[in-house]
């Protein structure tokens, strides 16, 4: 990272590229050897029978996929249309997102400018130490990566492989950890210095005596400033917290069914025995019980990675647990499943990368984009199944990249006053079920 920050401005672009193009290939991978009918198509993957013998050029990113368009006859006439425009858009992508957040500050210097000053105040060097916007970028290029490959994976058999969520997950918690500086910024004004953070250098602004700006995480008090109860050990209040978040996790993935024939008692009974074994076995097993230790390491340990650390993992359980309340509340009113398990876990992902403020952002916005879809296939009476996942990896792109916009709408207000979330979500919630038994009336009638 130090490295990449010292290099010259066309170096680290022309590099950023190139990894973001071989990024691109791994998505691509991905895409067609974690599905759940996997095709061989990625040119790092097995050989047709049926296919021509592949070479060296065909795995070099986007001008392999020109050769490979002998398998035309195999694959499709336009194959190799998407993943080339895969690896070349990753490539564009994180290059422009790079210029974004290192050199234009982007996620920076609209929330300073934000502040009542009689002037703008300019981009210019050394307002915040290069390490910190990098530190946002990698985890940042990373979550991209990890939602390309779940979007279209969902895109092509509406599901989301746990192989791509759950070590996404861990990778959102591990940065966290070791880069607590990766999460979202938030630039305050403080006269007390804050868990995590770093001065924001503005020379020609007065500022009152003793206060400085800030360019902190969005952690999980933000913006307010993080409580001495949530500090590491020996808290135990935040160590119980931080244990639940990651067990709610760890029930979230293992494997179990409903079986509501016999009521839901016997049901969640035999949900508890299932998820029991589960936990005594591998792989499970060995994730929840070490990932339950490292934790308990670091809140030992306590400083800013366990700030951090707790902010990702609350981001986890409250991004996850919106869209699970969601699934519920649409399968309770449309009498169907109205959502996959892969969308909960999805936003788990997520959460550990954003936190939860933005989790609840992208909860807002993502279903736009996704009912404007439903209604185009209502009216054309298509498949009325939706991938949902897309959609909340775009709506999470637009957070990311826009977040100082709708950090600063008035978002920090809301969030100031913890109490008033909630409540906004619970009349969310009730309004769903009513907007979606009334849905689902109007399509028997009608279709």
């Amino acid at each position: 990272m130090a490295l990449l920050a010292a290099l010259p401005l066309s170096t680290c672009l022309a590099a950023v590229f190139l990894g973001g193009i071989l990024l691109g290939s791994l998505v691509n991978w991905a895409i067609y050897r974690l599905a759940c009918n996997p095709r061989e198509i990625s040119p790092w993957g097995p050989t047709p029978t049926d296919a021509p013998p592949r070479c060296w050029r065909d795995r070099i990113p986007v001008l392999g996929w020109l050769g490979l368009r002998r398998e035309r006859k195999i694959h499709g006439d336009i194959f190799w249309v998407r993943p080339l425009m895969i690896e070349l858009m990753l490539g564009l992508g994180l290059a422009a997102l790079y210029w974004w957040e290192n050199v234009e500050l982007g996620l920076i210097l609209p929330q300073i400018n934000a502040f009542p000053f009689p002037f703008q105040i300019a981009n210019a060097p050394g307002i915040v130490p290069a390490w910190v916007t990098h530190q946002g970028f990698i985890a940042h290029a990373v979550l991209i990566v990890l939602m390309t490959s779940a979007s279209f994976i969902d895109i092509d058999e509406k599901i989301i492989p746990d192989e791509i969520t759950v070590p996404g997950t861990l990778l959102g918690l591990a940065l966290a950890t070791i880069l607590p500086l990766s999460l979202l910024p938030h630039i305050a004004l403080r006269s007390l210095p804050p868990a995590v953070g770093v001065p924001v250098t503005i020379p020609e602004v007065a500022l009152p005596q003793g206060a400085l700006f800030f360019a902190e995480p969005v952690t999980l008090t933000c913006p307010n400033l993080w409580p001495s109860q949530l500090e590491g050990a020996p808290n135990w209040k935040s160590l119980v917290i931080g244990q639940a978040c990651w067990w709610f996790w760890c029930f979230a993935i293992a494997p179990r069914i409903w079986r509501g024939r016999h009521g839901p008692a016997r049901a969640l009974q035999l949900i508890a025995r299932r998820v029991g074994r589960e936990l005594t076995r591998v792989p499970l097993g060995f994730i929840a019980w070490s990932g339950s230790l490292a934790i308990a390491a670091i809140w030992w340990w306590g400083e800013a990675a366990w700030v951090s650390l707790l902010t990702s993992l609350i981001g986890l359980a409250v991004s996850g647990g919106l869209i699970w309340i969601v699934r519920i509340v649409g399968t309770v009113a449309l009498g169907r499943e109205a959502m996959g398990f892969g969308d909960v876990t999805l936003m788990m992902m997520v959460g550990t990368f954003l936190g939860w403020q933005a989790g609840v952002l992208i909860f807002f916005i993502s279903p736009f984009a996704g009912l404007i879809v439903g209604l185009v296939q209502a009216v054309t009476r298509r498949d009325d199944v939706i991938p949902y996942g897309p959609f909340l990896c775009l709506g999470s792109l637009l957070v990311m990249i826009m977040w100082p916009t709708v950090w600063n709408m008035g978002m920090q207000d809301l969030f100031h006053v913890g109490w008033l979330v909630p409540v906004v979500l619970a009349v969310c919630f009730v309004s769903l079920f009513g907007l979606l038994g009334i849905w689902q009336q109007i399509k028997t009638r009608i279709f």
